[in-house]
């Protein structure tokens, strides 16, 4: 495919993100940026919120996560329905019954200060790594087939990555990617229905044969029950995708940011119900999609593996322009559905959270304020993707996100449990201590795990460091205010 095509294509796409933002941006203010004026359909909510929770990893980590590991990440995708149902059925009207614009005020009026100022910024960093995770492996493939031959640099491609992010949502924040999710979300899941259809055809795969060859290849074994000791274990990993979905979406201000600006409460739980139907048949479709990429590359003799094996084939196998349009077309979507939303919370979080400009500024200045802190967090956003360039050497993508993830959202777990389940008080102050020794302890135990209990916590790690975070908590109880 040539150079100019490409971007041609992703000129193309940028303009009709650039038209949803001209319209949703009129008579921007703070509010339209953090809440969107609380005035948005559900449905569209619903089917943004899909292509944001699936982003590039996703998109490329998980079809190339088969050979190694089957269906086995369908295990962790059926707990996320436990813990979406635990999000509509008691987070959601919390943040709704307190009016909240950013969700970590919850932990001020729970417990004091530095309980809320520790929970906001392990989410700033939270999201800040998980942002920057998933740009970078969209970044990297858009590098390898586009910019390298135009001799353009990768922190210049994800310089220009974020610029062009920071354009259209400048204004309008969370009111504008509520459309602009939906379009990615459309444009991703067109590229997976095409890329399926392109490979099963070369594979002499009809279209009425394609759910009998997917449920009778050896690569589609779901559910792994013999080894407790194993990651993939069932109860492990469906145990961990409960507790994922609750901290990545329920105690995270970018999901979260979506679902709030919903006109109601019950308008946010139809949004929940939905996308945790349609996002479980998703990830199921694109563990269909890698089934079909590994038999093909097993075929044909293309040396591509994991996070290499979609990209590859789509774009020099020469299975066609066709496949090779649509993947692009679903990577520069899948850029900025992760991207925008990320560079939007983290703005209101570091507005409200850190900063508190809603008590100490007035409405003109909050937003001058405002802005220049979207300008800030995406130099940050620039400046850690270009260093994961030289950290990130192997290893699906995917897997080290909900590693990660285990380390920096386990604090917030373990404090929202602790909040929702107990009626205890803590030492406020000794909070941001507890918060940080919890991961390091956590860390300690699961580098040995294997040696001291034959054990391999894998994605439960989020677990345990939430245990230990709120076994913190009761240490420095006080039953009374």
């Amino acid at each position: 495919m040539q150079p100019v095509f490409i971007l041609l294509l992703i000129a193309s796409y940028f303009g009709a993100l650039l038209i949803i933002s001209y319209f949703t941006g009129k008579n921007s203010n703070n509010d339209a940026f953090f809440k969107a004026n609380r005035q948005s359909p559900w449905y569209v909510v619903a089917f943004g919120m899909i292509g944001a929770s699936l982003s590039g990893v996703t998109f490329i980590s998980v079809p190339g996560w088969v050979e190694a590991s089957q269906f086995s990440y369908m295990q962790v995708v059926l707990g996320y329905i436990v813990g979406y149902a635990v999000i509509g059925l008691v987070l959601l009207p919390l943040y709704y019954k307190m009016n909240l614009t950013s969700i970590y005020t919850y932990l001020e009026s729970r417990f004091g200060r530095y309980s809320y100022k520790t929970g906001a910024s392990f989410f700033l960093l939270s999201r800040v790594v998980g942002a920057s995770f998933r740009l970078f492996l969209v970044a990297n493939v858009l590098q390898i087939i586009l910019f390298d031959a135009l001799g353009i640099p990768f922190w210049a491609t994800v310089v220009m990555t974020i610029a062009l992010i920071w354009l259209y949502t400048f204004k309008s924040g969370i009111k504008t990617i509520v459309y602009t999710d939906t379009l990615q979300t459309l444009c991703m899941l067109i590229a997976v229905g095409v890329s399926i259809y392109y490979v099963s055809d070369s594979l002499g795969i009809q279209g009425s044969n394609l759910i009998g060859h997917v449920a009778d290849s050896d690569f589609s074994k779901m559910f792994f029950f013999d080894d407790f000791k194993s990651a993939n274990y069932f109860w492990k990993q469906f145990i961990s995708g409960a507790f994922i979905a609750i901290v990545m979406t329920g105690l995270d201000q970018d999901m979260m940011q979506k679902n709030l600006t919903c006109r109601n409460l019950k308008d946010a739980q139809k949004n929940m119900f939905w996308f945790t139907i349609v996002l479980t048949f998703v990830n199921l479709v694109f563990l269909a999609l890698g089934l079909l990429l590994t038999e093909y590359a097993r075929l044909n003799g293309i040396d591509a593996f994991k996070d290499d094996l979609f990209p590859v084939i789509a774009t020099q196998s020469g299975l066609g322009i066709g496949i090779a349009t649509f993947f692009i077309l679903g990577l520069i979507a899948a850029a900025y559905s992760s991207a925008d939303s990320a560079l939007t919370s983290l703005t209101t979080s570091f507005s409200i959270d850190i900063l508190d400009i809603e008590k100490r500024y007035e409405a003109a200045k909050q937003e001058i304020v405002r802005k220049r802190i979207h300008v800030a967090v995406s130099i940050v956003l620039i400046l850690v993707i270009v260093s994961f360039k030289y950290i990130i050497k192997d290893e699906s993508v995917i897997a080290k996100l909900f590693v990660f993830a285990g380390y920096t959202y386990g604090p917030l777990l373990g404090l929202y449990s602790f909040g929702l389940f107990t009626k205890w008080m803590v030492k406020d102050k000794l909070v941001p201590m507890i918060a940080i020794l919890s991961p390091i302890v956590c860390y300690l135990i699961s580098m040995n795990s294997e040696v001291w209990f034959g054990f391999e916590f894998g994605f439960f790690v989020l677990i345990l460091n939430g245990a230990l975070t709120f076994l913190g908590l009761i240490m420095i109880r006080r039953k009374h205010d």
